[in-house]
């Protein structure tokens, strides 16, 4: 190995490393400016041209949105990020799953939740943003009612309905379709760095999901 490639494995892997960083610290801003209500720092964490719920497009038009949501019966709140799935495509484009354990005050009820946020990242004039999130919703309800059974979307005073935790990845509808104690395939090699997300997700596009995980026929949906 010449000392060229030396000295450009080495930048790429630093380069990797700061996506890698940079990229854990939009999902710990998001939680903390979400909270603490500053929607110019919320949005100004995605691209300048995101799309918005309702065919729009924009910062202005995603802190509008913001500002509706977080009035529907939400008095407070506090997201926890907590695990982090990063893959680097490229020098700007990065895709993600973040999962995130919430606790939502309501003016009646204090709500828990849990979802996951499949992301995808974009690097542009030197800085690391959203591109898009898609929030996948496994439960939601008071937390003096643990989520058992079905239908574990149950926002106070809504009819309760199911998420979409799982639908993002086949392989959950696999496990409970195979045979129980039949794994006749060999295991697959491992898939190249950078591309465990889609292997896991079977290359899929990412679900089209309510941003909200409200139902179709929730009230809030105005």
């Amino acid at each position: 190995m010449t000392g060229d490639n030396t000295i450009e494995t080495l930048t790429a892997r630093i380069e990797r490393l700061e996506a890698l960083d940079e990229i854990r610290q939009l999902a710990a801003k998001y939680a903390v400016a979400l909270d603490m209500r500053d929607l110019n720092a919320v949005v100004n964490l995605f691209v300048d041209d995101v799309g918005v719920p309702g065919k729009r497009r924009g910062r202005d038009a995603l802190r509008q949105w913001y500002d509706t949501e977080m009035r529907h019966d939400l008095l407070g709140s506090a997201h926890g990020p907590l695990a982090h799935v990063i893959d680097v495509h490229d020098a700007c484009h990065a895709t993600g799953l973040v999962y995130s354990r919430n606790d939502l005050e309501t003016e009646t009820t204090w709500v828990i939740e849990l979802l996951a946020y499949l992301d995808a990242y974009e690097r542009r004039d030197g800085r690391w943003y959203f591109a898009r999130r898609t929030p996948l919703f496994w439960y939601q309800t008071d937390i003096t009612d643990p989520p058992l059974g079905p239908e574990k979307m149950r926002w106070p005073n809504t009819n309760a309905h199911e998420g979409t935790f799982h639908d993002a990845f086949p392989s959950w509808a696999e496990f409970w379709s195979a045979d129980p104690g039949r794994l006749e395939t060999p295991v697959p090699a491992p898939p190249p760095v950078g591309e465990w997300l889609q292997a896991l997700r079977r290359s899929d596009s990412a679900p089209r999901v309510s941003p909200t995980g409200r139902s179709a026929d929730d009230p809030r949906n105005g």
